[in-house]
Order: structure tokens, then C-alpha cells, then sequence
């Protein structure tokens, strides 16, 4: 980790004092950061915050969120959530927002949290693909019908005749569903990791399909795995002017005010799809609001609602009750005596973006734990009750 960055670090943990929010309403900060200087890696060096930052009325950073406060009976009840998190009676938990009604009115940060730092994403980062192919479609390089369209129509390069019986049957809709069939022996994949050359462009996904056992008819079963997002990203390579690593930043990145962000390469050479990006927890903010607008961000309609609502629709439901639609969660959240309602994105290490369009509420968690943690549960019980009768 550079040396400079590692002093700044340490500055904003000394320097930052306060159980509630400051007067001046600032969130705690990394000083002089640069974009090179985002990493998973130098994330692990950021030094825990001494006192958490919690405010129950948001400062307005003219970033595309509108902002507003608790009332009375909510910041009691939010206000003890947000010290047990401190308290670590939650795990390793960065930060914690919540926005009613279009409007941020609760932000705080802990430990490794800072308002200017993005948090690394792992599964999450599946969602925003989600949304690029969506942002593809508003602007006409994809339709609706092509979801269900062969993947091997649009990737060109691929050569059918040495790919697995089935192949040819693999439709978008179904790779973005984690129902793509293809199955490689882990000890397989291990060996052709070892061959990067191979993997470049196209030739990742060809070496999926020549070396999957056979691909069987749909409905086929679904698995949670890296391949079917890395096909929904080779395919937006394909349809989309330039890369898609251009065509994100300035189609959907910053058409939503994302700039200070980070996105790793895939061993393909394109933007990593089933984890890698790095978000701002007020961005993940964003990404939900986008949600839950139908596709709309000031005005302006990024993505069509008819794509918003398949892609956090119940395609598939497991025997558990939760569904999953096009790298996107649902299910139903049992708080009292009445069930709400949940879209969500979420990664391992505790990054979510729980949604409860009933409520008009979005609660956005960072952390740093094992697995997913607790707070997938936990939050709903915990916040969803503050904004009820």
C-alpha cells in the first residue's frame, strides 16, 4: 500500500472525533484520494473509525440525492440500531443509510467506513451488469426479444463447431437467471485458469462451452456461478458502441453522478461481472433508487421499466422462498405480523441494497464480514418497524 495513502489514513482516523453527527454535518473522510488508490487491497489498511458517525438529517452533497430527516419516533428507534452496530453486536458493519420516500434520511458510518471511500463489491457487482444491459436497451442496441436470443448470435467469434451439444440453446435471459447449463469440473477449471491466453475476449466464454458437459434442454437447474455474468458482459461488449467498459462509465456511471468508483478487469480483458467493482455506500444508494423508480434518474429514463420489472421479477424461487430474477434478489420479509415485499442487491462481506417498495424505503449496508452475515435479516427487523405505524 503506498506510503502516502497509508498517512492519509491515519490522519482521518485521528483526526475524526464524535459519537453524533458533527456540527458542520461532515462525514468522515479519506483526504486527497485518488482513483489509483482504490483497491480491495488497501481497503483492509483503513483504520478503524474510534467513534461512529450517525446523521439523522443528512448533509446535501448536490450528488442526485435528495435528502431529509427522521422524525421524532423513527431516529429513536434507528438511532439504537446504529449503536449496536458500533457496539459490534452486528458484526464488522462500514455503514449504514436509509432513504424514505425518495429522500436520504439516515447516514452513518463505522470502523473502515468513510463517505468518499468505495467499498468493494463482490456479488452486488452482478447487478449493476444487470443494469448496463438494461441501459443497452433504452438506448436501442438491445430489445426486450433479444433476452431470448442464443448467446452464440451475438458473440461471433466463438467456434461452433468445437463447442459442447446444447451450446447453441443458451439464451441471454437464461444466463442472466443463472440457469446457462454449463457445468466444469472445479479441477478443470483450475487447469484452464492456469492458461490466461486463452481466456482473452471471446475466448473466455469458449473455453466455458468447449469444456462444460453437455448442455441440456431448458428449464434447466439454477446455479449461482461466475460464467453466466461473464456471457451477460461479453455480450454487452458485443452490442454496444465502443467496450463496455467505456459504455459504463459514461452510459449509466455518470449519468448517475458515479465517479469516484472502481471496476476490475476480468481475466477476459472486459469489466469483471460476477464481482470486482468498488461503490460509495451513497452510490449504492443510487443504484437502488434507480430500482425503484422504474429506471428513472432525474428525469431521464436510463433504463425501461418493463426491463426493471423482469429483472427483479420471481423467475426462479428456491424451496426457501427466495426468488432471483436477472442478477437480482426477491423475497418476502416476515416483520410483526405483516409481510413486506423485498428486491435486493447482495454480495458476500455484508454489501447490500435492500428495497421495500410498499414502504418506499431503501436501507444500504457496507461491511466486512464472513459470508453474508446477519443483516440480511436484521435489517428489516430493525429498520422496517421505524417506519410504521
Amino acid at each position: 500500500m503506498k506510503t502516502k495513502l497509508y498517512i492519509q489514513l491515519l490522519l482521518s482516523f485521528a483526526c475524526f472525533s464524535g459519537y453524533a453527527e458533527e456540527s458542520n454535518g461532515l462525514a468522515p473522510e479519506i483526504t486527497d484520494l485518488n482513483a489509483a488508490d482504490v483497491s480491495y487491497a488497501a481497503e483492509k489498511e483503513i483504520p478503524d473509525l474510534k467513534h461512529a458517525f450517525i446523521n439523522t438529517a443528512p448533509r446535501d452533497r448536490r450528488d442526485g440525492i435528495p435528502v431529509g430527516k427522521l422524525n421524532a419516533d423513527a431516529e429513536k428507534k434507528v438511532r439504537a440500531f446504529a449503536k449496536e452496530i458500533f457496539a459490534g453486536d452486528h458484526g464488522a458493519i462500514d455503514s449504514l443509510l436509509i432513504s424514505k420516500d425518495g429522500k436520504l434520511v439516515f447516514e452513518s458510518y463505522y470502523r473502515r467506513g468513510r463517505a468518499n471511500y468505495p467499498h468493494y463489491q463482490m456479488s452486488i457487482t452482478k447487478s449493476y451488469t444487470a443494469m448496463a444491459v438494461g441501459r443497452a436497451m433504452q438506448l436501442g442496441y438491445l430489445t426486450m426479444d433479444d433476452l431470448d436470443k442464443p448467446i452464440v448470435d451475438f458473440l461471433e467469434k466463438l467456434d461452433r463447431s468445437k463447442l459442447v451439444s446444447g451450446a447453441e440453446k443458451i439464451a441471454l435471459a437464461e444466463a442472466m437467471n443463472m440457469k446457462s447449463g454449463i457445468r466444469i469440473d472445479k479441477k478443470l477449471a483450475r487447469q484452464l485458469m492456469k492458461q490466461p491466453g486463452q481466456l482473452k475476449g471471446q475466448g473466455q466464454i469458449q473455453t466455458y462451452l468447449e469444456n462444460s458437459a453437455p448442455i441440456p434442454d431448458a428449464p434447466r437447474e439454477f446455479k449461482y456461478q461466475g460464467s453466466d455474468p461473464s456471457i451477460t458482459m461479453q455480450v454487452l461488449e458485443t452490442v454496444v458502441p465502443g467496450s463496455a467498459q467505456d459504455f459504463i462509465k459514461a452510459e449509466l456511471l455518470e449519468k448517475l453522478g458515479i465517479v469516484n468508483y472502481g471496476w476490475q478487469d476480468d481475466v477476459s480483458g472486459l469489466p469483471k461481472s460476477a464481482a470486482g467493482s468498488s461503490m460509495r455506500s451513497r452510490d449504492m444508494l443510487k443504484w437502488g433508487m434507480l430500482v425503484m423508480s422504474q429506471g428513472k434518474w432525474c428525469s431521464e429514463q436510463l433504463i425501461p421499466a418493463e426491463y426493471i420489472e423482469r429483472a427483479t421479477d420471481r423467475i426462479n424461487t428456491n424451496p426457501q422462498g427466495t426468488s432471483y430474477g436477472y442478477f437480482w434478489w426477491r423475497q418476502d420479509v416476515n416483520v410483526g405480523d405483516k409481510t413486506y415485499d423485498q428486491k435486493s442487491g447482495r454480495g458476500a462481506g455484508g454489501q447490500f441494497i435492500q428495497m421495500y417498495p410498499e414502504l418506499d424505503l431503501i436501507v444500504v449496508v457496507t461491511a466486512h464480514i464472513k459470508g453474508m452475515g446477519k443483516m440480511l435479516t436484521t435489517v428489516p427487523e430493525r429498520t422496517i418497524p421505524a417506519f410504521v405505524e
